[in-house]
């Protein structure tokens, strides 16, 4: 009789362990959800500064780049 209500309570305790881990890691994947989806919109902002970028430095520099064309005494 002893064992039995021994083992119930070890049940019990493992079973809510169980809960506060099935808990946990539901909270953990929402988080990591969020989180994708906050790196998706900083991919997307990040690639429309580097075309906005691309296309003032195109406008300043033209095609090859002031940088590129060689000094006039060559």
């Amino acid at each position: 009789m002893e064992q039995n209500i021994e083992l119930t309570r070890r049940v019990d305790e493992l079973e809510t362990r169980l809960a506060f881990h099935e808990d946990t890691m539901a909270q953990l994947n929402d988080v990591i959800a969020q989180q994708d989806a906050e790196i998706r919109a900083l991919k997307a902002q990040f690639e429309e500064v580097l075309a906005r970028y691309q296309d003032i430095a195109l406008q300043v520099f033209g095609d090859g780049g002031a940088a590129d064309d060689k000094p006039p005494h060559y």
